[in-house]
């Protein structure tokens, strides 16, 4: 199956493999350009986000204002004035309860609004970013790591403006506005307000970084253990119970759960700490402010209620304030949530990777600064006599000639392939790295041929494969009929050149369903054709017909058989150029050769195969042979 989407999900490498949980975030640094992209984008417009700070503004003001009315007004009233003086009070005092409930509901509605129509942009985008990194640019990313990263992590984002933005915004206008306030009445008390809300800060700041930080940057981690822990219980659950292995999976799933309530009962404790630290200095400051203003009672103006005012306001005001050490710990969770989805999903396609698409090409090209070599450049001359195709790419342009070549050759089936000087390396790969990496590969297959590439393992087979089917980008000259496969969309050279993989994607649907994601509208008759040309046809009824499942990534049938309804998902889409990657990997020796004498038995005679083994196979099967050795080939 070539669809991108299959070969994605097959790729991403399963339990067992290793493990790509994410990078703790440094407890301090700066931020990359792409955690900055990641950041920028989770924030809503200014328009749309605006209406929630200033109803917030709205809560906080209401919510201070009504204390200080109702205690400026009780104390008033204890000097029994007559009603007529304390009426205006009495309806602000109702007003700024009302307000307050009215501002409230006004700042969920719109913050909420604007955020999730903010974060499914977010979750959009990630996915028109994941689609060309697939399968390939995602490295070594586990899947439940990966799950984490794109479920979690997005999720996490959501706090940015929430629980960031928002509250700090609020509370520091409101807490300036306060001391202003405070000023006017006693300036004392005003300092004493300043210098508590200060000190609250940096001790949520201390406390945090010196008790939580830590925490909160392993519980991403730890999570995306636990999630593979799981998944490799629920996945392999079958094996593990023939292999008496349930208990050792069971343990290995509590110990991740066990490490992952540890960090979040220290971030819990971290969070509790600097409340409790908070609410402290809240009566500190009323205290102190009782203390320096009492001999003050009576001099220039300061009277009883207004020395209400002043003690009993910082008790509103540390209520405002009280997200705001909750906010530095969001802050910290949404940094690392945004790192860890920038290195999965960097904003640049890494230089490995072809583009989508020819505008995203010239995007690429500019943002890595150097573009990739076109036709025109040294080592990409033109087809020689020998070269399949040459005919069709004299008559037209490279572009012309590479998608009517694209759209027709399904119905052809006659289309070669020749690499020339060809070379490639895998993303992520260390400079000195040589496993897996081409070097100066030429080869030509022409319609019809099957030729075997084997040669031990790291040597490049894999990766020749997957730079057939432009899931790699390359350097030198990769032709399909006569045109240069870059000047070409991948998904129009994934139409010509299929891949069948060594562990091929089943979807957890019915058979008939699992080929229909090759041929759409292909009929019944069709069907049972092609599974009978692959010799699957007894199995399928014996099974109870097209509409058998096959299970979870093809949970309920063997590797041959999965290797088999693979090649029949290549025969429907009718590739001229077949690529068969390992195809008896995981199957009995005894029956290797009988399989790969059906798949290739099952290959039309204009189709030209590409047969990837480690393995002899009968030399009768295929018409020849070169051996893959340290990214050259030799034969």
């Amino acid at each position: 199956m070539s669809a991108r989407s299959a070969a994605s999900a097959a790729s991403v490498p399963g339990p067992g493999t290793h493990q790509g949980d994410g990078a703790d975030v440094p407890a301090s640094g700066s931020l990359d350009a792409d955690t900055h992209a990641v950041l920028r984008s989770a924030q809503p417009p200014l328009r749309a986000f605006a209406p929630s700070v200033l109803a917030g503004i709205g809560t906080a003001v209401s919510a201070i204002a009504l204390l200080a009315a109702s205690a400026w007004l009780i104390a008033r009233a204890a000097e029994r004035p007559e009603l007529l003086y304390l009426s205006a009070v009495i309806v602000a005092v109702r007003a700024f309860a009302l307000g307050r409930g009215v501002f409230r509901y006004l700042e969920r509605l719109t913050g909420h609004d604007a955020t999730l129509a903010q974060l499914a942009s977010v979750r959009a985008g990630l996915v028109r970013r994941l689609v060309p990194l697939a399968p390939d640019g995602l490295g070594r990313t586990r899947r439940g790591a990966l799950l984490s990263n794109l479920v979690d992590d997005v999720d996490e984002l959501q706090n940015l403006p929430l629980r960031v933005v928002h509250p700090l915004a609020v509370a520091g206008l409101a807490a300036v506005a306060s001391v202003v306030f405070t000023a006017f009445l006693s300036v004392p008390a005003a300092l004493i307000l300043f210098a508590c809300l200060a000190v609250a800060f940096a001790l949520a700041v201390w406390l945090g970084w010196a008790v939580g930080a830590r925490a909160e940057r392993s519980i991403a981690p730890l999570r995306a253990r636990l999630s593979d822990a799981l998944l490799d219980q629920l996945t392999n659950l079958e094996v593990l119970a023939a292999y008496e292995a349930t208990d050792a999976s069971a343990r290995r799933i509590r110990a991740a759960d066990d490490a992952l309530r540890g960090a979040v009962v220290r971030r819990a404790t971290a969070q509790a700490l600097t409340a409790g630290a908070v609410s402290l200095l809240a009566g500190a400051a009323s205290l102190l402010t009782l203390v320096i203003a009492m001999p003050a009672l009576g001099q220039g103006g300061f009277t009883g209620p207004a020395l209400a005012v002043v003690v009993l306001l910082p008790m509103a005001v540390f209520e405002v304030f009280g997200p705001v050490p909750l906010a530095l710990a969001s802050w910290r969770q949404v940094r690392a949530a945004a790192t860890r989805i920038a290195e999965t999903v960097p904003s640049r396609i890494p230089a490995e990777i072809p583009a989508e698409t020819a505008v995203d090409r010239d995007a690429t090209d500019a943002q890595r600064g150097n573009g990739h070599p076109g036709t025109d450049e040294p080592g990409h001359e033109e087809p020689g006599p020998d070269e399949p195709g040459r005919e069709g790419a004299e008559e037209a342009g490279p572009e012309e000639a590479g998608r009517g070549a694209a759209q027709t050759s399904t119905a052809q089936l006659g289309v070669g392939i020749a690499l020339s000087g060809v070379a490639a390396r895998w993303p992520h790969a260390a400079e000195d790295d040589e496993e897996g990496r081409l070097r100066d590969v030429d080869l030509q297959l022409r319609p019809g041929e099957r030729v075997l590439v084997t040669g031990p393992s790291g040597a490049g087979k894999t990766t020749l494969a997957h730079v057939l089917v432009r899931f790699l980008e390359y350097t030198g000259s990769y032709r399909i009929d006569g045109v240069e496969a870059r000047t070409l969309p991948p998904d129009e050279v994934r139409r010509v050149v299929g891949l069948c993989e060594q562990a091929p994607y089943l979807f957890d649907e019915s058979i008939r369903q699992n080929l229909l994601f090759a041929h759409d509208t292909a009929d019944d008759a069709e069907l049972w054709s092609v599974l009978d040309r692959v010799r699957l046809a007894s199995w399928v009824r014996d099974r109870g017909g097209l509409d058998a499942r096959v299970g979870e990534r093809g949970a309920l049938v063997s590797g041959g058989q999965a290797q088999r309804l693979a090649l029949a998902r290549a025969v429907l889409a009718g590739f001229p150029v077949l690529v068969l990657d390992e195809p008896t990997a995981g199957v009995d020796p005894t029956a290797s050769d009988a399989l790969l004498g059906d798949l290739l038995g099952a290959v039309g005679p204009q189709q030209a195969v590409l047969l990837i083994s480690h393995v002899d196979v009968p030399a009768a099967s295929v018409d020849r042979i070169v051996r893959l050795e340290d990214g050259r080939l030799a034969g």
